[in-house]
């Protein structure tokens, strides 16, 4: 057999379950000029969304496998173009089927700011580099762009609170918490939301960690942080982003480092950011922790997920700082009536409702 023909079967032979998908994704690449190339796996993320490299000589490609009605492509789509358009380095879109949710894109390549920091590079350049570049995009990013995103308002932020409550809370404690509770919960959260959503709003990636940023060394300046992962974009708090960089829940950042950048950021912003902004600060850096503990115990108890619960000790070392911040002291009382010290840890299987 040939080589373009074995590649042709091994591209034929699906992994489990997912047949229809693979045949699909077939046409497209056919469709586009990839016929034959085996797509190479790359790693997933918390998503129902799959991606695979494809090579061919000296040429790359990514597709990914965003299938409906789970995924919609067309917010990668839509934010990509806004990110390049402000002079960012958004993958581009080389070819799209938005009703069969495949997308053919750059490839950035394999410089992830979470491989290159283990491989020792060097922490300080890289976190300048992201904080240059956040700074940059909330500079650049105009009420046009802001437009054609949803809005990161109170709403959205307490429905992502309460996945505290509802998701982490039954795991730990095996069972469901009464309504009153969720209720007292959100009117905490109700109170502390307008202040930290004051300053104006500015373009919100939401996922701005080191996942999600690449190192594009041929590139000059800001261009040379790639972005990924960006299209849940909303318009919303500045601090928000920069939340997501410091307090990461996947790595440990010291405290000096977050101050330096934090600095950095406040220095570079944009005008009328930094009157509000350590208020709102500790205020979405709560949110954000209760969020993804939430989360990550829902891509356990739901999507069969385990890998994220690694990450629960540091972000409850995190949401214990934030509870310290006096803005947040009725908040903290609530944790400290309902979520005391004995639940705050990893959710055993054995418990969960």
């Amino acid at each position: 057999m040939s080589e373009t023909g074995l590649l042709a079967t091994q591209l034929a032979t699906p992994p489990p379950g997912r047949q229809t998908r693979w045949r699909a994704m077939q046409g497209f690449l056919e469709a586009h000029g990839w016929p034959g190339v085996k797509p190479e796996p790359l790693a997933g993320d918390a998503s129902f969304r799959t991606y695979y490299r494809l090579r061919r000589g000296a040429d790359s490609v990514v597709v990914m496998d965003a299938p409906p009605p789970q995924e919609d492509v067309g917010p990668y789509v839509a934010v990509a173009a806004i990110l390049r358009r402000l002079g960012l380095s958004a993958p581009e879109v080389i070819a799209e089927d938005r009703r069969a949710g495949f997308l053919l894109i750059e490839d950035f390549g394999n410089d992830t700011y979470t491989r290159l920091l283990q491989r020792g590079a060097d922490e300080e350049a890289l976190y300048a580099l992201a904080i240059d570049t956040l700074a940059a995009l909330q500079r650049r990013a105009g009420a046009s762009d802001l437009a054609t995103l949803p809005p990161y308002d109170r709403d959205r932020l307490l429905a992502e609170a309460v996945l505290l409550v509802d998701w982490y809370m039954p795991a730990v404690s095996g069972q469901t918490p009464p309504a009153w509770l969720r209720e007292e919960y959100l009117a905490l959260w109700g109170d502390l939301l307008p202040k930290a959503v004051s300053a104006p709003p500015t373009l919100v990636l939401r996922d701005f960690h080191i996942d999600n940023l690449m190192l594009l060394p041929g590139r000059p300046g800001v261009r040379a942080c790639g972005l990924l992962d960006f299209q849940d974009a909303v318009g919303g708090p500045p601090a928000y982003d920069l939340v997501s960089l410091l307090q990461d829940a996947r790595r440990d950042v010291a405290p000096d480092l977050r101050r330096r950048m934090t600095e950095r950021y406040l220095a570079a912003a944009s005008p009328g950011v930094a009157g509000a902004f350590e208020q709102a600060r500790a205020i979405l850096a709560a949110q954000r922790n209760c969020k993804i503990l939430g989360i990550f115990t829902r891509l356990w108890t739901r999507d069969g997920k385990p890998g994220y619960l690694a990450h629960i000790p540091r972000l409850w070392r995190m949401v214990e700082a934030d509870l310290r911040e006096p803005v947040l002291a009725e908040l903290a009382r609530w944790f400290d009536r309902h979520l005391p010290a004995p639940l705050r840890r990893v959710p055993d299987p054995g418990r969960a409702a």
